[in-house]
């Protein structure tokens, strides 16, 4: 079990949901915690209640999209603090459509986050952490970089651009001192739904019988949990584990099972 006590860990996607509850518990646990997303002011209101628990954050607003901005912010952050000892690339976006319902410019938007998000603020800190041959690098990632269903093309694809990154990665960093995390969480209550309206009535049935939705701070504590004990995959809730290793015996059952229960197009398109 990893001691987080003076750690420095660098949390993208930081403002809300899952990004900023993990920070607040890492920030329990004594991490400094350096907080990246868009908006400064929703990333300050993160730092103030982890000041307040008594923990340590800094803030760093940039956009995650821009790799020149991504290059600029991990120079600030290398001179605050140091390469980081946890990075972890939470940022993601994307509505669930169909391909016809999915315009260019948001298929671009998707990719350019989570993947090329992740891509950025790996390529901007991997250098000086393998100097340091010693901390983790962990990915959030979604149920569909495994198995694809009906109405979320484009989000799908994205994820699992996310996974053949991460994959590549794990081999890339092979035999050093980093260690690569993958996170998958089910369905975790935050204002993502909130803010893309109709994306849970296009969560398969499949899901939504044998899934119970986690809060984002039970998903949060998983997420850290397993960080410090230095696991490779981070599977929640447990149900989604048994349905992980049932898609591994029989994939081929599960993909039919998710596509048959999945959505379907809506009238008229």
């Amino acid at each position: 079990m990893v001691d987080l006590q003076q750690k420095h860990v660098l949390i993208t996607g930081a403002s809300y949901g899952i990004g900023a509850a993990t920070a607040r518990a890492f920030g329990r646990r004594g991490a400094h915690v350096a907080l990246l997303a868009r908006t400064q002011t929703a990333l300050e209101d993160v730092a103030r209640d982890i000041r307040a628990a008594g923990g340590a954050a800094s803030v760093y607003p940039v956009d995650l999209t821009d790799a020149q901005a991504v290059d600029a912010v991990a120079q600030r952050v290398m001179a605050d603090l140091g390469p980081p000892d946890i990075l972890l690339s939470n940022a993601g976006a994307g509505r669930w459509l169909f391909i016809e319902e999915t315009t260019p410019e948001e298929a671009v938007a998707m990719m350019a986050m989570p993947y090329f998000a992740a891509f950025f603020i790996t390529r901007a800190f991997l250098p000086a952490m393998r100097a340091r041959n010693r901390g983790c690098l962990a990915y959030v990632n979604s149920p569909a970089s495994l198995v694809a269903w009906p109405g979320a093309a484009t989000y799908t694809a994205a994820r699992w651009a996310l996974r053949g990154f991460v994959e590549a990665l794990r081999a890339e960093v092979y035999g050093t001192g980093l260690r690569v995390t993958t996170i998958i969480p089910g369905v975790v209550a935050t204002t993502y739904f909130e803010h893309n309206p109709g994306v849970l009535d296009r969560v398969p049935g499949l899901a939504r019988r044998l899934l119970r939705p986690l809060t984002a701070e039970q998903a949060a504590e998983a997420i850290v949990r397993g960080i410090a004990r230095g696991e490779r995959e981070i599977v929640l809730p447990r149900m989604l584990r048994l349905l992980y290793a049932a898609h591994a015996v029989a994939p081929g059952l599960v993909r039919w099972l998710t596509i048959r229960t999945g959505a379907r197009r809506p009238s008229g398109a």
